[in-house]
């Protein structure tokens, strides 16, 4: 039978990142995955997961399963993180949360929530997206579309476009939305922007899916949040997928979840009892550890101090980078605007370089970014940025 088995095409970035490997140039930089790197190219652990693996280990007496929905500590720490200690949704219990592996984990769980019970509806997603995002909703056997989004031209967001788009959805259909730093292009709305993309999505009667696995590496924890409290307005209905891969640095450790926002607490117990149904038929229950490591250091006064400023370093490191790589670009005077550079937020900038562009940095230069233009900026240092820069040049 698997004699005949074609071979599938390699994701568009993880392909790229085993390419990397293969590369046998010793000057090659891998720009493409979303991974956090500090100043010497590594992906550190933060002093404040390891603190709190040391006391999980000291403490730890049994490996017994978790429930379908996780641990009951880490939920309420997601949601306090997200929302506030004080927000009426927290208040009210009308939130639930199910631990997932992972942002992608959370994401999947909730399309299959979604046709499970409402399998006429649509999902739709900003042009561009993050690539996983509509093979996952696909997957699930949910129709999907796409609603403008990024204007190449001001490089910046089509916020006309956005809205027409918006207000041709359906009621019951899914809008996918990215609560900060959005990926690929690290553009994100205003303050002013949310409002009005609130005002059309809850008017329409769609469900707002918000895929937040970037809080903090932004602008702020509770600024990044801007999006997510403009749409968690009293009674409205909504799905955050959150991830702690990147604020955590816990990649390998696959940590999400997926939380439920419904009018009362009786219809958010009601719905989670739909969510554990489609977990327990995918991987029956979540891993331990890493929603244990972000319990601790969120439920400790201490720990969580000392992970506010580790993840303040992260945060400016990026956007030091993004400073850098502006400064160090116009400085090449190559007739060209980089301002946008650093009004984008996150790990990931939209640089503007066509495909073959992006084809030939790879084979004459050894640096790896997505074709569609996008660069992790979180990749970059103070020591390759006059030869990545220089290699840009080049290929304009």
């Amino acid at each position: 039978m698997f004699e005949q088995v074609t071979a599938a095409p390699p994701d568009s970035i993880l392909g790229l990142t085993e390419a990397f490997k293969k590369d046998a140039r010793p000057e090659k930089l891998n720009l493409s995955v979303g991974v956090f790197k500090d100043d010497k190219g590594r992906t550190p652990v933060l002093k404040c997961v390891k603190e709190a693996e040391r006391r999980l280990l000291e403490g730890e007496s049994s490996k017994t399963y978790l429930s379908i929905e996780g641990s009951p500590e880490y939920g309420r720490a997601v949601r306090e993180l997200m929302f506030g200690a004080d927000h009426e949704i927290v208040r009210s219990n009308r939130a639930c949360t199910a631990q997932c592996p992972g942002g992608t984990g959370a994401l999947r769980v909730a399309a299959d929530f979604v046709k499970k019970l409402f399998p006429s509806a649509t999902a739709w997603f900003s042009t561009p997206t993050w690539p996983n995002h509509q093979g996952i909703f696909k997957s699930a056997g949910l129709a999907v579309a796409s609603y403008p989004y990024f204007d190449a031209a001001k490089n910046g967001l089509d916020l006309t476009g956005m809205i027409a788009a918006l207000n041709t959805v359906a009621a019951g259909d899914v809008v996918v939305l990215h609560g900060c730093c959005h990926n690929p292009s690290g553009v994100d709305p205003t303050p002013e922007q949310w409002t009005q993309i609130a005002d059309v999505v809850l008017g329409r009667g769609a469900l707002p899916l918000l895929d937040f696995a970037y809080q903090g590496f932004g602008r702020g924890l509770k600024e990044d949040s801007v999006g997510l409290l403009t749409l968690a307005r009293p009674g409205a209905e909504m799905l955050v997928a959150s991830s702690f891969s990147k604020n955590f640095g816990l990649y390998n450790e696959r940590v999400g979840a997926l939380t439920l926002v419904a009018k009362d607490a009786a219809v958010a117990e009601t719905a989670l009892s739909q969510i554990k149904t489609c977990i327990r038929t995918n991987y029956s229950n979540p891993p331990s550890h890493g929603g244990a490591v972000v319990a601790t250091v969120l439920n400790d006064a201490t720990l969580r101090q000392q992970w506010d400023a580790e993840l303040a370093e992260m945060r400016n490191r990026i956007n030091g980078m993004r400073t850098l790589f502006q400064k160090t670009m116009e400085s090449r005077k190559t007739g060209r605007d980089w301002s946008f550079i650093t009004q984008q937020t996150g790990m990931f900038s939209f640089s503007g370089l066509k495909p073959e562009q992006v084809d030939m940095l790879r084979d004459k230069f050894a640096i790896y970014i997505v074709r569609d233009g996008r660069i992790n900026v979180a990749g970059m240092s103070a020591e390759t940025m006059d030869r990545l820069c220089d290699a840009i040049v080049a290929v304009l």
